[in-house]
């Protein structure tokens, strides 16, 4: 099996990525969505985009909030048929949680966008569309995450209190979170790749 593309749904505050660093050694394309601030060269991914990978398709899906760059990975594998059959949510969405918005700064204007991200794009995607989380519990990426670490769009819709809130308690409620990850910026600084001389 070929690498062809490595791809990370944001970038990364609280463990080291290692993707572009994967990406050269394979000789893949290393990919995040258009609107990250990184140094390293990368292939931009836009909202909407598809890749093709034989018999199975990325749909890219932009869902600023955790970050202003994070997006989802809707995942079709054309031997099952049409219909996609999971995504990759990064840390938009976890099992019983959402991501927390206040790693990049401005986090009620974040959390805004969080709430329209999974409102607007995700909960409109099939109920039994499975979900797979970038963590589950244990990570600072966000409060509440179960131990779980896959589940439906269906079950979230049903279990999930952060999905039951309307935009401002959804707001309010995320803005007690726990203390940012103690090394974040070292490791953001990291994950972005080293200043030019």
């Amino acid at each position: 099996m070929q690498i062809t593309h490595v791809i990370d749904t944001h970038v990364h505050a609280d463990h080291p990525s290692g993707g572009a660093d994967l990406a050269r050694r394979v000789g893949a394309q290393y990919c995040l969505h258009e609107s990250a601030d990184i140094r390293v060269p990368f292939m931009p991914l836009r909202d909407g985009e598809e890749i093709d990978l034989g018999n199975t398709r990325l749909k890219i899906l932009h869902t600023p909030g955790h970050s202003a760059e994070s997006m989802c990975l809707v995942v079709t594998d054309l031997k099952r048929g049409v219909d996609p059959w999971f995504m990759l949510t990064g840390d938009t969405l976890f099992v019983g949680a959402v991501g927390r918005p206040d790693l990049p700064g401005r986090a009620r204007e974040n959390a805004g966008e969080l709430y329209a991200s999974i409102h607007e794009k995700i909960l409109t995607l099939s109920a039994d569309l499975e979900i797979y989380p970038g963590h589950f519990s244990g990570s600072l990426c966000g409060m509440g995450l179960s131990g779980k670490p896959s589940s439906t769009i269906a079950f979230e819709r049903r279990w999930n209190p952060m999905l039951a809130l309307g935009r401002d308690a959804f707001i309010e409620a995320l803005a007690d979170v726990p203390p940012k990850p103690a090394d974040m910026e070292r490791i953001l600084a990291a994950n972005r790749g080293p200043r030019a001389n």
